[in-house]
C-alpha cells in the first residue's frame, strides 16, 4: 500500500487498489497523531504473521484427528478384549456424533490459535510483586481470555463426554426413585466432565500468565520446523499428562467442597431431579471410583495437549527466519528493506526477526553482506552500513546503561544477596586475597546479579522444575527446545579459557566491569572496588585445622632455636 505525498490518490491507484486500502489510506491521510504510519506497521503483520499463524492452526487441525483417535482408543480400551475395543471404536470415529465432536474441536483449535496470535508477545512480563502479578490477573483482557479458556473447556469436556461414551454420554437419564416413581435425573458424570472441563481452562489461562505461556522466543540455533516439532513432541507429551495430573487433583478437591452449589444449579434449571439411589459425587464415595478418575485425567490431557500442540506449532512458524531485503530497486518498497525496518518504528515482533536476519546475514551470506556495504550513487555513501551500525549501537548502548542501573541500585540499597554454598564463599575468599592491588583498583564482581525473576520462581538453578511451569517457561529446559539446542546452547562457565570472547584458549578473560565510578573516589582514574570484592576481603578466615597447628608450632620453634643459637665466626 502507498501513500502520495499530497494526501491524494490519482486515477491509476485507485483501479489498482481495494476498498480497504483506500479506507486506510485515507485514514492515515487524516490522522497527524500516528506515531508511525500503518504502511510501515501493519505489512509484515500481515502479509506475513497473518499467514504464519494459519499456517500453524491448519496443521494442529490436521494433527486433530489422530489426536482424537489416540484419545477414543485410550479412554475405552480394554484388556481383556483389545479387538473387540479397536473394532468399537472404529465405528466409533465415524459415527454422526463423533464427526459433529470433531467439527466442534475444530473450532475450538480455531479459538485457541486466534488467541494465541492476539496475545502473543516477545517481551516477556515478569511481575515485581504479587500485587501486580494479581493485577494482571484482573485485567479485564486477562478476564475475558479466562472466559473465553473456560467456554472452550466446556466444549471439549462436552466432546470427551460423547466420545468416551457409557454413563457420561446424556445429561439426564429416567431414573426410578426410592417411591417407585419414574422421573428424569441429572447425569452427574457428565457434569463433572463440563466442569473440569471449564476448571482446565481456567487453570490453563491462570498459569499462561504467572509462567508466560504467550512468551515466543527466538532459538540461538535454528532449526527446520519438522525437527523443532520432533524434539519437542514428547516433552510436550510427558508435560500434559504431568500437569493434567495436578489439575485433577485440584478439580477434585474443588468439586468436594463446592460441587453441591453447580449441581443444584443444574437441576433447579433444567427441571431434573437428583438420583438418590446412588452416592452423589462430591463425596469421598463418590470421587474414589477409579474409572471416573482414569477418564478425567485423559481427558485432561487430550485438551492440554491440542493446546500445547497448537501453541508449539504456533511459536515455530512465528520465529521461522525471514529474509528482508538489504536494499530495494523501488522506493515504494524501501520501507521493507532491512536497515529501515530497524530504524523505524515497527512491531517487536519485527524486530527480532530483522536482528535474527542480521546475525543470519553476517555469518552465513557474504553475497547479502557485500550489500550492507555498497556505497550510493551518486555520492558514495554507505548509507546502509550507517543505518544499521547506529541501530546495532543504540541498542548495546541502551542495554549498557540499564545494565549499569539496575547494579548501582542493587548496590546502594543493600540488597545484594550472599553467596548460598560453602564452595563459592571459598572461591571468592581466595580470589579476593590473592588479588592484591590490582584487584583492588580495577575488581571483579563475585556475585552473579540476576534480573527480577517470577514471583512465583522457587529455585533459580540446580532445581527441577515444576512441572507446571515445564513445557512455557521461556528457558532452554522447556520442551520446545530440543536436547540438540541445549547442548549447542549450553552457558560456558566463568572459569573456562572459552569464556567470553578470547583470542587465544590460554588467555582468561575477566567478567564485565559494570560498576560505576563515583567522582570523589577517582583519584587515579581507576573505579573503585566493588561492594562484592570488599565484602570478600573483610570474611574471617576459616579456622586452621588440628595438624596445621601443630606444624606451625614446630615451624615457630624450630626458627626462634635458630635465631637463639651463635653462629660460628669464620
Amino acid at each position: 500500500m502507498h501513500v502520495a505525498r499530497s494526501g491524494k490518490l490519482s486515477g491509476k491507484e485507485f483501479d489498482s487498489r481495494s476498498s480497504e486500502e483506500i479506507i486506510v489510506t485515507v485514514f492515515l491521510s487524516t490522522n497527524p497523531y500516528k506515531m508511525f504510519s500503518t504502511q510501515q506497521s501493519s505489512w509484515f503483520i500481515r502479509k506475513v504473521i497473518c499467514w504464519r499463524a494459519a499456517a500453524s492452526i491448519a496443521w494442529a487441525v490436521l494433527l486433530l484427528p489422530p489426536t482424537t483417535a489416540v484419545f477414543v482408543i485410550l479412554s475405552r480400551f480394554s484388556l481383556f478384549h483389545p479387538i473387540h475395543t479397536i473394532s468399537e471404536c472404529f465405528f466409533l470415529l465415524t459415527s454422526a456424533s463423533a464427526i459433529f465432536s470433531l467439527i466442534l474441536l475444530f473450532g475450538v483449535i480455531l479459538m485457541v490459535g486466534f488467541l494465541n496470535l492476539e496475545y502473543y508477545s516477545v517481551i516477556p512480563t515478569i511481575p515485581c510483586s504479587k500485587i501486580a502479578l494479581l493485577g494482571h490477573l484482573l485485567h479485564p483482557r486477562q478476564l475475558l481470555s479466562s472466559l473465553a479458556h473456560c467456554i472452550m473447556g466446556v466444549i471439549v469436556g462436552w466432546c470427551c463426554a460423547i466420545t468416551i461414551g457409557g454413563r457420561y454420554e446424556t445429561l439426564g437419564f429416567s431414573c426410578t426413585q426410592t417411591d417407585g416413581s419414574a422421573q428424569m435425573c441429572l447425569n452427574e458424570y457428565q457434569v463433572i466432565l463440563l466442569l473440569a472441563g471449564a476448571f482446565f481452562g481456567f487453570s490453563h489461562s491462570l498459569l499462561g500468565v504467572i509462567h508466560n505461556m504467550n512468551y515466543v522466543a527466538f532459538h540461538t540455533v535454528q532449526q527446520y520446523k519438522y525437527l523443532r516439532f520432533k524434539g519437542s513432541l514428547p516433552l510436550v507429551v510427558k508435560c500434559s499428562a504431568t500437569q493434567a495430573l495436578y489439575s485433577v487433583r485440584n478439580f477434585i478437591v474443588v468439586y468436594f467442597f463446592v460441587g453441591y452449589i453447580p449441581r443444584a444449579w443444574m437441576c433447579k434449571t433444567l427441571n431434573l431431579e437428583l438420583n438418590s439411589s446412588v452416592h452423589q459425587l462430591d463425596s469421598v464415595a463418590g470421587l474414589l471410583d477409579l474409572s471416573l478418575l482414569y477418564h478425567l485425567w485423559i481427558s485432561a490431557t487430550f485438551l492440554l495437549f491440542t493446546w500445547h500442540i497448537t501453541l508449539l506449532l504456533f511459536r515455530i512458524f512465528v520465529t521461522e527466519v525471514y529474509s528482508f531485503p538489504v536494499q530495494s530497486t523501488f522506493t515504494e518498497d524501501a520501507h521493507q528493506c532491512l536497515p529501515k525496518v530497524l530504524t523505524d518504528k515497527q512491531p517487536m515482533i519485527v524486530k527480532f526477526l530483522a536482528l535474527q536476519d542480521l546475525a543470519l546475514l553476517s555469518q552465513h551470506s557474504p553475497s547479502r553482506r557485500s550489500e550492507v556495504f555498497s556505497l550510493s550513487q551518486p555520492g558514495g555513501h554507505p548509507h546502509n552500513w550507517n543505518a544499521i551500525s547506529k541501530e546495532c549501537l543504540s541498542l548495546l548502548t541502551d542495554l549498557t546503561q540499564r545494565l549499569v542501573v539496575y547494579h548501582d541500585t542493587v548496590a546502594t540499597n543493600g540488597r545484594a544477596k550472599s553467596l548460598s554454598t560453602g564452595s563459592e564463599r571459598k572461591t571468592s575468599s581466595e580470589s579476593s586475597v590473592t588479588s592484591g592491588t590490582e584487584d583492588l583498583m580495577s575488581p571483579k564482581p563475585t556475585l552473579l546479579m540476576k534480573t527480577p525473576a517470577s514471583v512465583f520462581a522457587r529455585s533459580v538453578a540446580g532445581h527441577p522444575q515444576s512441572p507446571l511451569t515445564a513445557p512455557f517457561t521461556p528457558d532452554l529446559d522447556s520442551p520446545f527446545a530440543s536436547p540438540a539446542l541445549r547442548r549447542l546452547t549450553a552457558p560456558v562457565d566463568q572459569c573456562s579459557p572459552w569464556f567470553g570472547s578470547v583470542q587465544s584458549p590460554h588467555v582468561m578473560r575477566r567478567g564485565p566491569k559494570l560498576w560505576s565510578t563515583s567522582t570523589d573516589s577517582q583519584v587515579n582514574g581507576s573505579p573503585p572496588p566493588s561492594p562484592a570484592s570488599v565484602t570478600s576481603l573483610k570474611q574471617e578466615p576459616s579456622k586452621p585445622s588440628l595438624l596445621a597447628k601443630f606444624l606451625q608450632n614446630r615451624k615457630e620453634q624450630v626458627l626462634q632455636s635458630d635465631k637463639a643459637e651463635p653462629h660460628p665466626q669464620l
